[in-house]
């Protein structure tokens, strides 16, 4: 352990046995290494932004396994909202001063193209200024298939309709034995890298998540933050990583052993030591509660994703994040922790320091 301590003090990448060997290591030992190469980067800065997620549909032609938003028998209630409504939730949401909305649906085969490109168009039209980040890898796949196009067709048209920049979400884990139990017929870990390669030679930027403490073993993270780290050293396009800890209610996996908040801040110190290349690690505070997400930013995170107003995806499993925070209440919260709350953009431009 001593010679992998070693290398990451000395800013040496760590290979994929040296990877996992972290989690064998003492807490408070493996989280001063993370913490060390935070500070590193960004002192004592925490990142956050204003801004408001839009979920319009729960209504997928998918049922995986993990999910407790998209309609079914375990949540009864579908749901599809027209444009006008999405976007009197743009203009609310306008008044409380975002800078970016994020809109991820289900893959809802009884809408068209339009409906999903459609609004990104209008709502550009409206707030030119507005960051729109949307569609995740599953949903490009999931229309590019229904719709016969190419991914390089459905990016093109992306962009022309005003997508500023893709959320991380669909990656799961890149396992494909794994995924074959808990998302199947998704989109194929390959075919999510290749989505986000194509966006990024665009050079445009995204996210990339990691949903962990389900079936997954600790080999599997590993295997798909090494897969995270290849493309990055490629394109360079990813802004963020994203651990996502899976939310347990209201689904069809059938999980016993849940992470203990050790297994979770590893994971989270484990990221930004392999991560080397990606310049932020996200406490995203909606899967991993608010109070652990502020402890995280000793373990390696410094962004806690934003204020979100609004959240359905999550929630619907067991979140405690229907209704967001409040922007004064998360700048105090940031504080009381011992951190310095920093404003950013969507791509992270600081725009106000607290």
């Amino acid at each position: 352990m001593k010679k992998i301590i070693e290398k990451i003090k000395n800013d040496e990448r760590v290979d994929f046995d040296e990877a996992l060997k972290l989690y064998d290591m003492d807490l408070f030992t493996l989280g001063k290494l993370a913490d060390e190469k935070r500070e590193k980067r960004y002192g004592k800065k925490s990142f956050f932004n204003i801004n408001r997620h839009i979920n319009p549909t729960n209504e997928c032609k998918d049922i995986c396994k993990f999910c407790a938003f998209s309609a079914n028998r375990k949540n009864p209630n579908p749901y599809t909202m027209s444009h006008d409504e999405i976007l009197d939730i743009v203009k609310d949401a306008t008044k409380e001063g975002i800078k970016e909305v994020h809109i991820v649906s289900a893959h809802n085969d009884k809408v068209g193209l339009e409906w999903y490109l459609g609004i990104f168009r209008k709502i550009k039209d409206l707030y030119p200024d507005l960051h729109i980040k949307a569609l995740t890898a599953a949903e490009v796949n999931f229309l590019s298939e229904s719709n016969s196009l190419s991914y390089e067709e459905m990016i093109e048209l992306m962009i022309k309709n005003g997508v500023d920049s893709m959320p991380g979400g669909g990656a799961e884990i890149f396992d494909e034995e794994v995924r074959e139990r808990i998302c199947k017929g998704k989109v194929s870990s390959q075919n999510w890298l290749k989505i986000h390669e194509l966006w990024h030679k665009r050079g445009r930027k995204s996210n990339v998540t990691m949903l962990f403490g389900h079936i997954e073993k600790r080999p599997h993270r590993i295997d798909h933050m090494m897969r995270i780290r290849e493309l990055q050293d490629k394109t360079g396009g990813f802004n963020a990583f994203i651990p996502l800890v899976y939310q347990r209610e209201n689904n069809y996996l059938k999980v016993e052993d849940f992470p203990t908040s050790q297994e979770i801040l590893k994971t989270y110190a484990i990221s930004r030591i392999v991560l080397d290349n990606i310049p932020h690690i996200k406490a995203y505070w909606v899967t991993s509660t608010v109070n652990l997400s502020l402890i995280a930013q000793e373990f390696g995170a410094d962004d806690l994703d934003g204020t979100i107003q609004k959240e359905s995806i999550n929630s619907a499993a067991g979140a405690k994040s229907a209704n967001g925070l409040k922007l004064d209440e998360f700048i105090h919260l940031i504080k009381d922790s011992g951190y310095i709350p920093v404003e950013r953009d969507s791509l992270y431009n600081e725009l106000k320091v607290y």
